[in-house]
């Protein structure tokens, strides 16, 4: 989950919507049209058709999870060998500030996070979801592969995939343009963007192995070895093309005895990395260009030998 809010002054959507810029569902055509690079000069509604040219959300974020349990193990719920897992795909502004739960008619997250549209208490609240799991929607599709790959490498902690999956979709998904129902043209069927954003989300994962360009650069998982925030980065941003934000938990440099009478404050555990793209066109197209994280790019320790890339917990993997 994404844990920071717009800055000041953006808007927040507050209310339920069936489009963000109330498209036609008429046919939209997209080969026909030349593709536009999101947060371009020409990437404005007036100027192309938003359904084939992402106008809303252009900065987009292929986000990836490291963690080392899932919790529900005991059902089954593991971790994949050799693979980071996929987090979500996120359409940031092109300041990168973003909204979030745009459209409250296509909300199937049963636990909302936050609990309002612009995570304040003035905000609209977003009704928790007790319909069938989203993994379902995908059956009328016969799409039983995605769903294998969905729970193999789209993969939740604490709950299960199905929910993360739900989290995902609403609270992101439908803030893209390109995902709106019209869109979708005359002979829409129900969840048919359900499926392409999953769909979406995994092409963007599939061209970030983490893991292997990771191994390759000699940085493996490990209890005992350490590893700097600039080896970490310096080989992703060489693979991507751009320089990815790298996010770490644990315990603060500072307050562990390594670090003791630092004044680095950053974290010690690496769990997550964001890739940065803006794209030509519709995302689901997958022509992207890599760019740098906005803003800061870390809240790691920056400190030689201070990140810990943990192996997987015994059992929690497969």
């Amino acid at each position: 989950m994404k844990y920071q809010f717009a800055a000041s002054g953006v808007l927040l959507l507050g209310a339920a919507s069936a489009s963000l810029y109330g498209e036609s569902n008429l046919n939209h055509t997209c080969f026909l049209q030349k593709p536009v690079l999101s947060c371009s000069a020409d990437a404005i509604p007036s100027k192309v058709d938003s359904c084939c040219s992402e106008t809303f959300g252009g900065l987009l974020l292929s986000t990836q999870f490291w963690d080392t349990y899932t919790g529900l193990e005991s059902q089954g719920q593991v971790l994949p060998k050799d693979s980071w897992t996929l987090h979500g795909l996120w359409p940031d502004f092109c300041d990168g500030s973003f909204t979030q739960y745009c459209d409250l008619t296509r909300q199937y997250d049963p636990f909302p996070s936050p609990k309002t549209t612009n995570g304040l208490p003035n905000g609209t609240v977003v009704p928790p979801y007790n319909g069938s799991n989203i993994g379902t929607f995908l059956e009328p599709f016969g799409k039983f592969d995605l769903l294998a790959y969905m729970n193999k490498y789209w993969i939740s902690q604490g709950s299960p995939n199905y929910d993360f999956w739900a989290h995902e979709f609403s609270k992101h998904a439908t803030c893209y343009s390109t995902f709106d129902v019209p869109c979708y043209g005359p002979e829409y069927r129900q969840h048919e963007e359900v499926v392409d954003f999953f769909e979406t989300a995994i092409k963007f994962y599939k061209k970030v192995p983490t893991f292997r360009w990771l191994h390759g650069a000699g940085i493996k998982p490990s209890n005992t070895t350490t590893y700097s925030l600039d080896a970490i980065q310096s080989t992703l941003a060489h693979h991507h093309g751009a320089v990815p934000y790298i996010g770490c938990s644990g315990p603060r440099y500072n307050t562990t005895a390594a670090g003791n009478g630092t004044m680095d404050r950053g974290f010690t555990v690496i769990s997550e990395v964001w890739y940065y793209n803006h794209v030509y066109g519709r995302p689901q197209d997958g022509h992207t260009v890599a760019v740098n994280a906005t803003g800061s790019n870390t809240n790691c320790a920056t400190s030689p030998g201070a990140i810990h890339y943990y192996e997987r917990s015994k059992g929690s993997e497969a």
